[in-house]
């Protein structure tokens, strides 16, 4: 078995330099060293909430969106393009780039709008299959909260026992607490997690997240509810914010934000500057114990026409945009998200010789310099520099 040691690496949250060895897939020690610049290590990533589905349309889209709804409205008009060779052909393409950018564990929306099974779900399990390993990647459904009436029962049924989640889009709806009800009651009686894309707006009166913390602390269902977004908070009054963070915290529920789709269309009037961006108030969330998430979001699709599936690029959006320390919330797109998807990256003696190596003298350094050379390492070695798409 091989035996590797990258001498006097940085590493997040530990003092001064270190010796890291490799036997084989595994790391067998972490040890203090005297040797200095041997680079810069980082967990690999998990991003807990991607849209695999829409990603890579953005050159089929006819004009820019104005606004949220219009994006709907725009990724609706290009749906007729989505065979399952087109989604293949995007979501491979969107697994490839993660994975190349050091990224482990995702989960990715499926829209499920019709009375039919999206063509999309098959081809995603199907994919999911293929990369185990590589980057883990969990389903959940994405359905208007509207439509579970419908719908809701024969979602929940598919996908049962498969490891996805069942989510919903939740925005201003009529009768918000009752049709939650009906989300909540699938959800229990199928033993699935549930993922909200709630209040992705900018108007106070955007209230789904205080329906969806009712049900899960009547319902204990901490640790099972993850709300995306949440975009509305940050217009809401200090005191409701403060209420209903505590109580999230409590119930352990999860908040798992977007800075790039939600600045891009958050406040957005063609024209005019924005005033608003939309972001969630991150540290008032972890302050009251919600594990809080940064993810990528939408990628080259009508919500968010850039992007490539790069978590630490979002991170350092964040960064500048929610005023973060960059030490402290690191783990926002490694830690916090793999475990809520059900995974370890920690980079520490007996794990899995997976992390991200950056030619960077610390973590500050490495957010300075975005075109530091970046190696993924997997099973003990780095991935082939090819691993990802050219263009």
């Amino acid at each position: 078995m091989s035996v590797t040691t990258l001498n006097g690496v940085a590493l997040p949250g530990r003092e001064g330099q270190w010796d890291v060895t490799l036997e084989g897939a595994r790391i067998t020690a972490l040890a203090p060293s005297e040797a200095q610049g041997g680079g810069l290590l980082l967990p690999c990533f998990a991003d807990a909430h991607v849209h695999l589905d829409k990603t890579f349309t953005v050159a089929r889209v006819p004009s820019r969106p104005k606004s949220l709804h219009d994006a709907i409205e725009l990724m609706a008009g290009d749906k007729p393009n989505w065979t399952a060779s087109d989604l293949r052909q995007r979501a491979a393409r969107g697994l490839r780039r993660a994975f190349a950018n050091g990224t482990k564990a995702m989960r990715s929306h499926v829209d499920w709008t019709e009375a039919e099974m999206p063509e999309a779900l098959p081809v995603l399990r199907a994919l999911a299959e293929e990369w185990r390993g590589s980057v883990d990647l969990q389903l959940a459904t994405l359905t208007p909260l509207d439509a579970f009436a419908d719908l809701g029962a024969r979602i929940a049924q598919e996908i049962a026992g498969t490891g996805a989640v069942l989510g919903a889009f939740v925005y201003r709806n009529d009768d918000i607490p009752g049709k939650l009800r009906a989300v909540f009651d699938l959800a229990e009686k199928h033993d699935l997690q549930l993922d909200f894309h709630v209040d992705e707006g900018l108007d106070p009166e955007a209230q789904g997240l205080d329906a969806i913390l009712h049900e899960t602390e009547a319902r204990g269902m901490g640790g099972r509810v993850l709300v995306g977004h949440c975009c509305a908070l940050s217009v809401r009054s200090e005191g409701e914010v403060a209420d209903l963070l505590g109580r999230a915290g409590q119930a352990e529920m999860a908040l798992c934000t977007l800075p790039t789709t939600n600045a891009f269309l958050q406040d957005a009037t063609p024209g005019r500057t924005p005033r608003l961006r939309g972001l969630a108030p991150v540290h008032e969330a972890r302050a009251a114990g919600m594990p809080v998430m940064l993810a990528s979001d939408n990628v080259c699709d009508p919500f968010y026409p850039q992007g490539d599936y790069d978590l630490f690029d979002v991170y350092r959006m964040a960064v500048l945009a929610g005023h973060l320390d960059p030490a402290g919330w690191l783990s926002s797109v490694t830690e916090t998200p793999a475990q809520w998807l059900g995974h370890d990256v920690q980079i520490k003696a007996s794990a899995p010789a997976d992390f991200i190596h950056i030619a960077a003298s610390s973590l500050d350094d490495a957010l300075n310099r975005p075109r530091a050379v970046r190696t993924v390492w997997r099973d003990g070695a780095p991935i082939p520099e090819t691993s990802g798409d050219p263009a």
